[in-house]
């Protein structure tokens, strides 16, 4: 029987199951793990403490919930990143010794660390070091966690001429923690955690460039070379990873853009797109299937002025909050413009002429807004980032009741539109109250309720994204995945009581008193720059046929059938299809191959034969095979495919 001091000294843990170990001391996470099981010892990585992910090494506090992390562990990925960053510096520093190392923090995919070194690296280089890496792994270093006073620290850094990491040390707050993590003769600081050994890395990484970066990120200090890798639990999955990379550089839009002819960026206009006449032609197709959706679901569309005063910005608190993204202009009588970085002060403008009634509520209105914002030049990405882009924004001013209807209506919108484009599987985020907001924490309560209750009642999942609501108020975020399995965040829906009560909104109720409405800030695309980058991305430029810029090239095989596909090509415009000819005394499996390059869906190939008979031989971009068909039935056949999708109820 225990006596009472042995109790009083004993420690508990509490395991995924509920059952709980007892120990005489407070035991490491090895020893937690070594007492389930050896062989769960052996693979143990690191041990998660009250959710908290610790080495292997440290110990345990009484009564915590543990649980053992391996490989498959959620937070395994994590860990062998972060290792793997490590052996990347004591690799470097073991072939370029007069290299400093500064930070390497695991990434989303893999890992990088920044170094200081005159001499560039080069691909060589990098070759060089992952071998050795590879090595490192093989000797199975042990990975040791120690916590070091500071001003000795500070000093020993120094001493071997890491001057980076002594400054880093100084500017950290006088009762940091202080730890260091060594790996056979190497050490680096560090906040951990780490596993017990290099060898539990595996081999399942693979450096992938250098670029450039900025000691503390700040462009005002020195320049650093930044080594990237990539690292994963299993070859496999490292495999399929950088397949997936290959296909994305093989789908990059900023290439299929040049080779398709749709748009091209110069310096002379920093984050502008040149739109050519194929790729506005595909703009344009988007832009009419979207307002056509927006006339039937009860949009009516505006548009606002490009250059407004800075007072106007003041009042919406904008320009408190994105001056320094604004590009702006100084008129004759010293007033201050600014081009606008977004529509929604506008649109308050236009309900505000003349008294609205809540007869009038919700009322819905829509612009294919150009906007302008500076982003730095180092962010700027092909379509992606740009400074320059159109935003398909709407604004529903309704009253706080009919928030949940209105949520229900956008939401079904937002997926049918998606859908058409081809993207079905739709995530939503839930983000609440920034640390930096406007409004009272009551306003922000009520816009929370009202969104959070909205959209259960549009019977969509959600997850939370805590503290990334807009300043004004909480947002849903509709994250789409594309056929690499990339997410990108496209639509929103955003709840504001704060803007009609800074911009004076009213409208009068059944009460015959003012009352302010609710502003439902909405878009689905985005920025027509974006996603037409994510649409070109997703079908590698092989559109569908409603959207492709050009959808049918009528080709000749002789000359003789020239006038002919002529005839043909203007049934076809006739009906509706956007096409080209090509008569030029090419030989046609040349012609086929050219416009198959393209990206063209149908090939109409016309001979002496089909000018004799009244028909057209069909070719389908991606297929060998021809089908031939009677013009009346072909052009009818083409036409009706190439119609946008249709709502559901149609």
């Amino acid at each position: 029987m225990s006596t009472v001091a042995e109790v009083e000294r004993s420690v508990r843990v509490v395991l995924p199951d509920g059952s709980k170990l007892t120990f005489d001391h407070a035991p490491t996470g090895f020893e937690v793990a070594e007492r389930i099981g050896k062989k769960l010892a052996k693979q143990a990585l690191a041990i998660k403490v009250d959710g908290e992910v610790r080495d292997l090494q440290r110990a345990v506090p009484d009564d915590a919930h543990v649980e053992i992390v391996t490989r498959g562990h959620p937070d395994a990925p994590e860990l062998i990143r972060h290792d793997c960053a490590h052996v990347l510096a004591e690799a470097t520093q073991e072939l370029y010794p007069d290299t400093q190392v500064t930070f390497g923090p695991p990434t989303e995919t893999g890992f990088y660390y920044d170094f200081a070194r005159e001499e560039p690296f080069t691909p060589e280089d990098l070759e060089k070091i992952e071998q050795r890496m590879h090595e490192i792994i093989d000797r199975d270093e042990e990975i040791v966690r120690e916590v070091w006073d500071r001003q000795e620290a500070i000093e020993y850094f120094r001493s071997i001429g890491e001057h980076y990491k002594a400054e880093h040390i100084q500017t950290l707050p006088d009762d940091a923690v202080i730890s260091v993590y060594k790996q056979g003769d190497w050490l680096d600081l560090c906040k951990g955690p780490h596993t017990p050994s290099t060898a539990k890395i595996g081999h399942a990484f693979k450096l992938m460039k250098v670029s450039g970066a900025y000691w503390r990120g700040d462009q005002r200090n020195e320049q650093l070379q930044r080594v990237y890798g990539t690292a994963w639990e299993t070859e496999k999955q490292l495999k399929d990873h950088l397949h997936m990379l290959e296909e994305a550089a093989r789908r990059d839009h900023r290439k299929l853009g040049r080779e398709l002819g749709l748009f091209h960026q110069q310096e002379e206009a920093v984050g502008n797109v040149f739109w050519h006449p194929k790729g506005w032609t595909l703009y344009r197709q988007i832009e009419r299937y979207l307002r056509d959706k927006l006339e039937r679901d009860g949009y009516v569309e505006v548009k606002t002025p490009q250059l407004i005063d800075q007072s106007l910005w003041e009042r919406s608190g904008h320009w408190q909050k994105f001056h320094d993204n604004m590009f702006t202009a100084k008129s004759e009588d010293d007033h201050t413009l600014a081009i606008k970085p977004m529509n929604c002060p506008g649109h308050v403008q236009i309900f505000k002429q003349g008294i609205t009634s809540y007869r009038d509520l919700p009322y819905r209105m829509a612009e294919f807004g150009s906007c302008h914002r500076y982003e730095p030049s180092g962010a700027l990405h092909g379509l992606m980032r740009v400074r320059a882009f159109t935003q398909d924004d709407a604004h529903i001013f309704c009253t706080e009741e009919q928030i949940d209807d209105e949520t229900v209506k956008f939401c079904a919108l937002l997926r049918e539109v998606y859908a058409a484009f081809g993207f079905e599987d739709v995530t939503v985020k839930f983000s609440d109250r920034p640390e930096t907001r406007a409004g009272s924490d009551e306003v922000w309560d009520r816009a929370e309720h009202a969104l959070k209750s909205a959209v259960e009642h549009a019977g969509l999942p959600y997850t939370l994204n805590p503290g990334e609501g807009a300043f004004y108020g909480p947002k849903l975020e509709f994250v789409l995945r594309d056929a690499l399995g990339r997410d990108w965040q496209c639509g929103t829906l955003q709840v504001d009581f704060v803007l009609p009560e800074r911009l004076d909104a009213t409208y009068v109720g059944q009460d015959g008193n003012e009352h302010r409405p609710v502003m439902l800030h909405r878009a689905i695309l985005g920025s027509f720059e974006r996603f037409i980058a994510i649409l070109i991305e997703e079908h590698a430029g092989k559109f569908p046929l409603w959207l492709a810029p050009e959808q049918v090239v009528v080709t000749t095989i002789t000359n003789d059938a020239d006038q002919y596909a002529e005839a043909v090509a203007k049934r076809m415009r006739a009906a509706g299809l956007r096409v080209k000819t090509d008569l030029r005394n090419e030989k046609i499996n040349y012609k086929v191959r050219e416009h198959s390059n393209q990206k063209v869906p149908v090939i109409a190939v016309v001979g002496n034969t089909e000018a004799a008979q009244g028909t057209v031989a069909l070719r389908r971009l991606g297929s060998k095979q021809q089908e031939v068909l009677e013009l009346d039935e072909a052009v009818t056949k083409l036409a009706t495919e190439a119609r946008p999708p249709a709502s559901p109820e149609t």
